[in-house]
């Protein structure tokens, strides 16, 4: 007989939790390195700042691999799958993605000609204002750099373990539309998966599925599913947006900034 494993196991949310854990003290080292940037030595003292967060991030992406490592050994020891197998821990984001992502969160630093039509309103803001919205970027690019790697641990060991036969997507109670939305389709991604989707300050992680395993969606997982599927799954092309409305009108869990 199969045994049943849900996105909302207890070990599938300590491990979310365990990353959110990570999270914040990443973001706590990451916030502590906004000294560094210089607003009359831009030049210099913004390649330093990226630079260093880079280190915290390389740093903070092995414990995250390491959480996803220890999550993928324990689901696998519960369903006493055979065979000896080691997971293949993610090395920590490429030095060219994390320098690029965080040029890209500190992009708008750079004075620009308040008339050149090609400069931004972002642009336009006070030096006060600009800095304000790199280091809410950079905090956000980090979070991601570093939950990426735990992800693609648990998602390489499903690839190359025999014993697994799929992930599945476990979202928080309160994640966003987009999450939900992909956390109903259940446990639909399989070896060939390449990618997980997440944008910035995602905290879903993959459940690993393996034989002899039947994946069930937990309550709130099938509640989101039902208002999926009443309101939003017939209309093709605007289903995100329809999904999105039926959380904020009928869901038991509020979205983020819906309060």
């Amino acid at each position: 007989m199969a045994t049943l494993v849900s996105d909302g196991d207890p070990a599938a949310t300590r491990y979310r939790q365990a990353q959110r854990g990570l999270t914040r003290l990443l973001l706590r080292d990451v916030r502590r390195l906004r000294r560094l940037i210089i607003p009359a030595r831009l030049q210099r003292s913004v390649p330093d700042y990226i630079g260093a967060v880079q280190q915290v991030v390389d740093q903070y992406a092995r414990t995250s691999a390491a959480l996803g490592a220890e999550f993928y050994d324990v689901q696998r020891s519960t369903v006493r799958a055979t065979g000896p197998f080691t997971v293949p821990v993610a090395s920590p984001p490429p030095e060219d993605q994390s320098e690029s992502s965080l040029r890209w969160a500190t992009k708008d630093l750079w004075p620009r000609d308040p008339d050149d039509p090609r400069t931004t309103d972002a642009q336009r803001e006070p030096i006060e204002r600009r800095l304000e919205q790199a280091y809410r970027k950079a905090d956000a690019v980090a979070q991601k750099l570093v939950s990426d790697v735990g992800r693609a641990t648990i998602r390489d060991a499903v690839r190359e373990d025999r014993q697994a036969v799929a992930w599945a997507r476990a979202a928080a109670l309160g994640a966003c539309a987009f999450c939900k939305m992909l956390a109903t389709r259940g446990a639909v991604y399989g070896e060939d998966t390449v990618r997980f989707e997440a944008h910035d300050s995602c905290h879903c992680g993959p459940v690993p599925i393996f034989r002899g395993q039947r994946f069930e969606l937990s309550a709130h997982a099938r509640e989101w599913e039902r208002l999926y599927r009443e309101y939003a799954a017939p209309y093709s092309g605007d289903q995100l947006q329809r999904f999105r409305r039926a959380l904020a009108e009928h869901g038991s869990h509020p979205l983020p900034g819906a309060h």
